[in-house]
């Protein structure tokens, strides 16, 4: 493994507060643990991959009550929504300096980058799924998201 990319992991886990990170790349294996100072009993983390996450069910049956939570809001804006593939911040702009990818009133196509999400360090550009215009933006710059939140309405 490449000693820059240990080096990044090892960071990661400083930064996030992780007792312990494993991870294992074809046939190497590396797993990297710290001892957390007042803690009684050992903590256990797993880190999963984005598109692994729980609260997958949610897009199973439009009658659950989590799913209905977005789905109101399309209702009542008239348009397609698009929502969170993953949990991570939301980022209007490819840097705090930058101009917003949309803005409410802007003619989107389908593929058309909207939003950054950061998730474990990784930037991941969310492009529309449907050509209109940007009606709503419903999350603010820097904020956290849930997978399956809405982020916008296309119209």
């Amino acid at each position: 493994m490449d000693l820059r990319k240990l080096k990044k992991l090892i960071d990661l886990v400083e930064e996030s507060g992780i007792a312990e990170l494993e991870l294992t790349e074809g046939e190497e294996k590396v797993k990297i643990s710290r001892q957390l100072m007042n803690q009684s009993a050992p903590m256990t983390h797993y880190i999963q991959a984005p598109q692994q996450v729980a609260a997958q069910p949610q897009v199973a049956a439009p009658s659950e009550s989590s799913a209905s939570e977005t789905k109101p809001i399309a209702e009542k804006i008239d348009g397609h929504a698009v929502n969170s593939p993953m949990v991570g911040t939301f980022y209007r702009s490819p840097s705090p300096d930058a101009k917003a990818f949309v803005d409410v009133g802007s003619k989107v196509t389908k593929g058309d980058t909207l939003c950054i999400i950061e998730a474990m360090k990784l930037l991941n550009e969310i492009e529309a799924d449907a050509t209109g215009t940007i009606k709503k933006i419903l999350v603010e710059n820097g904020q956290p998201v849930e997978y399956g939140e809405t982020l916008f309405i296309i119209g």
